[in-house]
């Protein structure tokens, strides 16, 4: 019985891996970027995942682009349980129909970031650069001028406010999700200010350990460390 179990969790496994649309991956370079604060960089890298075929319609084009949270990247976005879900045949944003960009931001993934190189040295960046980025990326990389959809997890639904702020006719809808088209403020703002006034001082350490307190899950966290020993290991072990 246990290996029949065993061979269906197998099957189902094998089955939602075979719905998942393969992603083709590639860069895009800037030349000579200019950031908000002044700063240049001779070239910007934006790495970034395509699925599907990019299509023209009646009001623009087939394209959605998806953009990930802080810290995060675009393989987020290649798991069973987002592309096994949205994008497999069927799904919400089915890539039979939809051709979808999915960009690491810089300072993520395989796009350009201070651990390049550069280090401290990084021109300064923030949302505008990135959503600047995504910007050229699309018009001047892919050449798709409309969207049909912008969305965005955290970050990336913030990023997806100001998509529609600064470019109002680019894409017919707008999806941004765990985000609000408000200032960060309160607990939010506090611990990114305290990971910055780390990595300022070269603690590295703090501010990673600022982050893993911030974007875990307390319930987890609970289940590795269910008594006050157990949580003392854990901590101690990081």
């Amino acid at each position: 019985m246990r290996c029949l179990i065993g061979l269906l969790v197998l099957f189902a496994a094998f089955a939602v891996q075979a719905q998942i649309p393969t992603a083709s991956e590639a860069d895009f370079v800037v030349k000579d970027f200019h950031f908000q604060s002044g700063e240049v960089l001779p070239e910007v890298r934006i790495h970034y995942a395509t699925i599907g075929t990019l299509r023209k319609t009646e009001h623009g084009t087939n394209a959605v682009l998806v953009l990930h949270g802080t810290g995060g990247s675009l393989q987020q976005f290649l798991s069973d349980r987002f592309a096994g879900v949205l994008f497999k045949p069927g799904g919400v944003l089915d890539a039979s129909r939809y051709f979808i960009v999915i960009p690491d931001n810089i300072g993520h993934g395989k796009s350009s970031k201070p651990s390049d190189g550069l280090r401290s040295k990084f021109p300064h960046y923030g949302y505008g650069d990135m959503v600047e980025l995504q910007h050229r990326l699309l018009v001047d990389g892919l050449g798709i001028e409309h969207l049909h959809v912008v969305m965005g997890t955290s970050m990336g639904g913030m990023q997806t406010w100001m998509w529609g702020e600064r470019w109002p006719d680019a894409a017919d809808a707008l999806v941004p999700l765990a985000s609000a088209p408000a200032q960060i403020a309160g607990r939010n703002r506090m611990w990114r200010k305290m990971m910055i006034d780390d990595l300022q001082r070269n603690d590295v350490a703090g501010a990673v350990q600022i982050l893993l307190l911030a974007g875990s899950a307390p319930l987890q966290w609970q289940k590795s460390g269910p008594t006050r020993d157990d949580a003392d290991r854990g901590s101690a072990s990081r």
